[in-house]
């Protein structure tokens, strides 16, 4: 291949990767004024049907091209992968989404302040929170007002559960307790002799509202998160319990 002809592949490559970039936030941003325009829950609804409807386009499109089978909705060459390696690419995804949430803070905290970025994580939270707990129970197909069993089975199958370490603990028939023995962020900022980043109320939003999602029966409580004392074999803790389990 020439130069000139490797230098232009490149130009086309660096667009392409350019153009996921602004697909992804055109999409964030019509989810978002969508939220805006006719509240949460109708808009989570509209995504489901728009968020279908768009990966059948983009599967089918890049088929075409790049001349892969889809298989169940899924990329074939994917699916065919080794496990170990599927399991790499998962856990990969999911610190990349951490990732994600980690450089937004940075960036607005040093524009603006700390302050500003708390206030814009715990609104996110709010939001995806609702639509991860919406997504997983499509996907696992659980059912709407499961009670505690199916929230346990959706905080197992959140993008945290692939990168944290965490248990759950049955107190009785109408409460658990969920520990966070390992947090990728609090360890992250142990290793550097940092004080552990002040969560609490950003936790209590997201765990809130993704409970509520889930059963709008059951109650969440912290048990313990930053900046309250937590033990030593954890990083936070809540308590979720069902009202009128019967």
């Amino acid at each position: 291949m020439s130069d000139q002809k490797q230098e232009r592949n490149q130009e086309l490559a660096a667009w392409l990767m350019e153009a996921w970039r602004r697909s992804a936030v055109h999409y964030g941003l019509w989810l978002g004024e969508t939220i805006h325009q006719v509240g949460l829950e109708p808009a989570l609804a509209m995504e489901a049907e728009a968020g279908d409807a768009f990966t059948s386009i983009l599967l089918r499109r890049l088929s075409k091209i790049l001349d892969f089978e889809i298989r169940d909705g899924v990329p074939a060459p994917l699916a065919e992968l080794p496990g170990e390696k599927l399991e790499a690419l998962a856990e990969a995804v999911s610190l990349n989404w951490l990732a994600l949430d980690g450089v937004w803070f940075q960036a607005v905290e040093r524009a603006r302040a700390l302050q500003d970025a708390q206030r814009a994580n715990d609104t996110c939270w709010t939001r995806f929170s609702p639509f991860e707990a919406k997504r997983i129970m499509t996907l696992a197909e659980i059912p709407e007002s499961g009670g505690l069993d199916a929230l346990i089975t959706a905080l197992g199958l959140r993008l945290y559960a692939r990168i944290n370490v965490q248990e759950i603990v049955r107190e009785s028939e109408s409460s658990f307790v969920f520990y966070m023995r390992e947090c990728r962020v609090q360890s992250a900022r142990k290793r550097k002799n940092m004080t552990p980043y002040p969560c609490k109320p950003g936790g209590l939003m997201e765990y809130r509202h993704f409970a509520w999602t889930i059963d709008s029966r059951i109650q969440t409580e912290c048990v313990a998160c930053p900046p309250d004392e937590t033990g030593p074999d954890y990083a936070c803790a809540w308590r979720f319990t069902l009202e009128d389990p019967a």
